[in-house]
């Protein structure tokens, strides 16, 4: 027998972690930044990277037994390299993984990393399917893929949806780069800050966007208007790999883009976290680069270009971020009791490098990211954010 379905209109009131959402004629996307950050981004990764619903979810109350999403994923390819792995929906019950599923196919994103170039080709609406469910009335969470553009088509259930109702849980509002975003982890409540913000009992707004935590005031404009509780911010490896700034304006754009946060925010308690332990850019600056000899083996990997010596000059590594990121925390706290520092390298260290390397130079693996999210959770929730 087949159960009846009723259709759930996709609104606001139903998605939590993106800071808009955009009706096309295709279907509801979710975005990271707003429109008029949006109109200021300067290139293509970044646009592509606040599309990623990296932290946003469904959620919904319910005695449904059987919840269908329909949506058209976007699949990367890269010229040259393996398909990636599809993206990973996760239904979430009362707060434990009740089921798994991924839209084979969709819209493809085909990147050619030698050339620079991109072209996209439209592709189906697929139907997932979460069969199963307790029949009692329950909170469901339905996380989007991390690193896969999602359009929501519709929702479908065979008992009614309601909106949940507030959980009273503070609101984390964290920035970074492409760690902070996901990059390697394997599900969407598998990357560090969702992880994390489950262990501090705190709903989590994700802004990391991969290649693009370049403290952007466009940014810190979008924290500065976001509503929140307890606010972090991650410096450092996007700076150096993308060889982004010197010293000499590293220092200042730092305290612009705190400034800006705090505009909006100015007792709210806030976190400055500097970099993970990265081999390649401890000493060494940027830029960054594919390793070419990775890519003729079909692996993708990176490395650092930059010259040490060029240091005295100005270029930025991340063991010169620290120390600055460190001094003018330091100097900024003696006005703002509700400012801190967490060095990342109590999250990641050189120890953890020798027995969790990071596969590709970069980005740490899904066992890494559990690391890191434990630590940050113990950290920052058990110590930092409870005392300001």
């Amino acid at each position: 027998m087949t159960e009846e379905m009723l259709t759930t209109p996709l609104t606001a009131d139903l998605v939590r972690g993106a800071l808009e959402l955009e009706q096309t004629d295709r279907g509801l996307l979710p975005h990271r930044l707003p429109a008029r950050a949006r109109l200021q981004i300067p290139d293509g990764q970044l646009a592509m990277a606040e599309s990623q619903p990296s932290g946003v979810r469904l959620a919904f109350r319910t005695r449904a037994t059987v919840v269908e999403l329909d949506v058209i994923a976007t699949k990367r390819d890269y010229v040259g390299l393996p398909r990636r792995p599809d993206g990973v929906y996760e239904l979430l019950v009362d707060g434990r993984l009740a089921g798994q599923a991924s839209a084979p196919d969709g819209d493809v994103l085909t990147i050619d990393m030698a050339t620079g170039t991109a072209r996209s080709q439209p592709g189906p609406v697929r139907t997932l399917r979460f069969p199963g469910l307790p029949e009692d009335e329950k909170d469901v969470e339905i996380w989007l893929p991390h690193g896969e553009t999602t359009l929501l088509v519709a929702l479908r259930t065979d008992a009614t949806v309601h909106s949940v109702r507030s959980s009273g849980r503070r609101t984390w509002l964290h920035h970074g780069s492409s760690i902070s975003h996901g990059s390697n982890a394997v599900t969407p409540t598998g990357i560090w800050p969702a992880l994390a913000a489950k262990l501090g009992g705190v709903d989590l707004i994700n802004l990391g966007f991969g290649g693009s935590a370049l403290l952007d005031p466009f940014t810190a404009r979008a924290m500065r208007d976001t509503p929140a509780d307890l606010i972090s911010v991650k410096i450092g490896i996007n700076l150096v790999n993308s060889d982004a700034m010197r010293l000499r304006a590293f220092g200042p754009a730092v305290h612009g883009f705190l400034d800006t946060v705090r505009d909006g925010h100015p007792t709210t308690p806030l976190l400055v976290v500097s970099a993970l332990y990265c081999p390649i850019h401890e000493h060494t600056p940027g830029p960054c680069s594919f390793d070419t000899g990775a890519l003729r083996e079909g692996k993708l990997r990176f490395t650092a270009t930059g010259d040490p010596a060029e240091t005295a000059a100005g270029k930025l590594t991340l063991t010169k971020i620290r120390g600055e990121l460190a001094r003018i925390v330091k100097e900024r706290s003696a006005g703002d009791p509700n400012l801190g520092y967490l060095d990342g390298l109590d999250l990641y260290g050189e120890q953890d490098n020798a027995e969790l390397p990071l596969p590709d130079e970069l980005h740490p693996d899904a066992a890494t990211h559990r690391l890191i999210g434990e630590r940050f959770a113990r950290l920052a929730f058990g110590g930092i954010f409870s005392e300001a």
